[in-house]
């Protein structure tokens, strides 16, 4: 019963979809050929992150798991681009209610999202393209989360939890950061790329499910395939030229200076990671220069438009080494975060803020300005209580519905056989 229920939402979702769409066979004024060139290539070069990222975990986990943690990730791609047509678009950016979320009837089933720009976002490209940019931020966030809870979930409880939590944490989240009216853009908050929107929604909310689902049977960890890692590593690299300086809605200085740090960010915290690591007595791993990669592109996320190469250096060695102490302090405690997801991805995120607030152009605190750190400190305060606490409850009221937690034989198996039937050879 519930299976056909699922079947005949779906469909109707599809057929509201078909008939309440924007006809896009119009005249079109003021579209700028090299700024809808290269966003269309950044759309799909962040599209390519969450494969990546599937990679990226599945190199990570044991090898009863690898199936589930990859698809965890890649099932996104289809959910959150139905759901974002849907009703998520709106309630991101649609007409703004209090400055907290978007009207959900503004874009309803994409209406209204046509090939004109729309200037309130972008002047120069056609209003569906940023939409569909902004659909693949939605994809990823999510994405993200799984690392946290890898080896122990129900897939269809995650599909649940993960519906919710994008109309929920990533929407209201979206629409308060980069809505023209959203409260904290209204407050001189500064997020270039997603540093809060993306990695510290997922980061908490990572750091929630971990401590709602609770430990592994079994925590040892073997790294069943590094290639897989570097693979992964390597298309996130890739796709965070078009994360970062895509963000900058056109081809244009902007688009250069963030690809620019993008790189440099990431360069320097991989490096920074493998020396940390061999100074305090540990091998210089290639995973550990994956993970300072990563670390590294979280970190100039949120700034990436706003500072320049040699603060953009900075901002990846100090995310590096507090991150790696993240890790380790994680390691000690009692919370199984099984991929590393807070302290990277949370943690990362809450340095990339930070130190956006320091070092941004004009408006940070080394030019003498105090109202955007203070801002920013505010900000981080309230996207933390805000993503852990509300992703905690949506772990509950899901695990009350759907149970989330497989059961103990399901997770000796694996979630390979046990949720999808199919197994690595």
């Amino acid at each position: 019963m519930g299976r056909k229920l699922n079947f005949v939402i779906l469909s109707i979702i599809i057929l509201i979809c078909t008939f309440a769409a924007t006809n896009y066979q119009e005249l079109i004024s003021s579209i700028d050929s090299g700024d809808t060139a290269w966003m269309l290539v950044s759309s799909a070069f962040v599209l390519l992150m969450t494969p990546g990222l599937s990679f990226f975990y599945g190199g990570m986990i044991n090898k009863k798991n690898v199936i589930s943690t990859m698809l965890q990730s890649f099932i996104a791609l289809g959910v959150i681009s139905v759901l974002w047509v849907f009703i998520g678009f709106s309630l991101s950016f649609g007409d703004s209610i209090g400055g907290i979320i978007g009207n959900p009837l503004t874009y309803f089933a994409f209406n209204n999202v046509g090939a004109e720009p729309n200037p309130n976002f972008s002047s120069t490209i056609p209003f569906l393209l940023f939409a569909l940019f902004q659909l693949k931020f939605a994809i990823i966030t999510p994405a993200l989360i799984t690392g946290s809870f890898a080896g122990r979930v129900r897939f269809r409880s995650y599909i649940f939890f993960m519906v919710l939590f994008s109309l929920f944490i990533y929407s209201p989240l979206a629409h308060m950061t980069w809505h023209p009216d959203g409260l904290f853009r209204n407050w001189g908050v500064l997020d270039f790329a997603g540093g809060t929107v993306v990695h510290m929604s997922a980061g908490f909310a990572a750091l929630a499910g971990a401590v709602f689902l609770g430990k592994r049977k079994s925590t040892t960890n073997h790294q069943i395939h590094v290639p897989y890692i570097i693979l992964g590593t390597s298309l996130l690299w890739f796709g965070w030229f078009g994360f970062n300086a895509g963000s900058a809605f056109g081809a244009n200085s902007d688009a250069v200076i963030a690809l620019a740090n993008t790189n440099i960010a990431s360069a320097t915290a991989m490096l920074t990671w493998v020396f940390y690591e061999r100074m305090v007595g540990r091998k210089m791993s290639a995973v550990g220069a994956c993970i300072g990669a990563v670390v590294g592109l979280v970190a100039i996320t949120p700034a990436a438009g706003f500072v320049n190469i040699g603060q953009s250096m900075f901002i990846g060695f100090f995310a590096a080494i507090i991150s790696n102490w993240a890790i380790n302090i994680k390691n000690e405690s009692n919370i199984d975060d099984t991929l590393d997801v807070f302290p990277s991805h949370g943690v990362g995120g809450i340095v990339g803020m930070i130190l956006t607030a320091v070092f941004a152009s004009e408006s940070g605190l080394i030019y003498g300005e105090t109202t955007t750190f203070l801002y920013h400190l505010l900000a981080l305060v309230i996207t933390a209580v805000f993503c852990f606490g509300g992703s905690y409850l949506l772990y509950i009221l899901v695990d009350v519905l759907v149970t989330m937690r497989v059961r103990e034989d399901q997770e000796e198996i694996g979630l390979d056989l046990s949720q999808h039937g199919e197994e690595v050879k």
